[in-house]
């Protein structure tokens, strides 16, 4: 593994891949999946799929044996004050869903990171490595060069505004194509009639930022499609 952090490797325009992995996969399982790799991160939902707080110290715990990162997507953008709650239980990052706004991302920047840089509270035993970094600052600043954040975008005017939702903290603006196509077909005499056309419209809005563009391509097959958009940051599912 790269001695360099998944957030470092992505501000280098880095090629990343992740999968998606369910909560309740148990450790075979999870193993199971990771052999299909490599993969650089793990992504769980609970935006779509039942969760609770201990099952989700229970996953990031069990991705920490195969020293593999886990991406967490929040139950609903209005939670995004809820962040630093969500990572004081081990997750190495998050994706807020469907946002639109910049004050989404200013309250999601303000509660990802810890001072000076957030608000984020101090405390939470099962936080990544929480007992590796024992000063409190040493800690902060750790984390902050650490943590990845991700702006889920899911509507033509999300892809409209992607350059000023991709403020400095965030590290990825990501795809939902599915809520996307909605908001396309419900903007019929929108500019951009297709998801690709709007993946590489982020990718050239955000050349010159910190942030990436991830893209759920879902099959490895479909890699060099969307890295010659300009995607770097890609997520797959698994074989079945």
């Amino acid at each position: 593994m790269s001695e360099k952090t998944l957030k470092q490797r992505i501000h280098d325009g880095e090629a990343i891949y992740g999968i998606s992995v369910s909560i309740q996969t148990d450790r075979d399982g999870l193993a199971a999946i990771l052999d299909q790799g490599p993969y650089d991160f793990v992504s769980t939902d609970s935006q779509h799929a039942a969760y609770n707080e201990e099952r989700l110290v229970a996953f990031c715990n069990m991705a920490d044996e195969f020293d593999i990162p886990v991406q967490f997507r929040i139950k609903h953008t209005r939670n995004a004050y809820l962040l630093g709650n969500y990572l004081d239980l081990g997750p190495s990052g998050i994706e807020v869903p469907q946002v639109e706004l910049e004050s989404t991302v200013d309250e999601a920047i303000a509660y990802f990171y810890y001072p000076q840089k957030g608000i984020r509270s101090w405390g939470g035993g099962a936080r990544k490595e929480g007992s590796e970094h024992g000063d409190r600052l040493e800690y902060a600043s750790w984390w902050n060069s650490y943590g990845v954040l991700w702006m889920q975008i899911e509507s033509v005017q999300a892809v409209t505004n992607s350059r000023q939702l991709a403020k400095q903290g965030v590290d990825c603006l990501s795809f939902g194509p599915a809520d996307l196509t909605f908001s396309l077909e419900a903007h019929p005499n929108h500019p951009f009639k297709t998801v690709d056309e709007c993946v590489a419209y982020v990718a050239q809005q955000l050349e010159g930022t910190d942030a990436a563009v991830c893209f759920r391509n879902g099959r490895r097959d479909t890699r060099e499609k969307y890295a010659d958009m300009g995607v770097t940051v890609f997520l797959e599912y698994p074989s079945s």
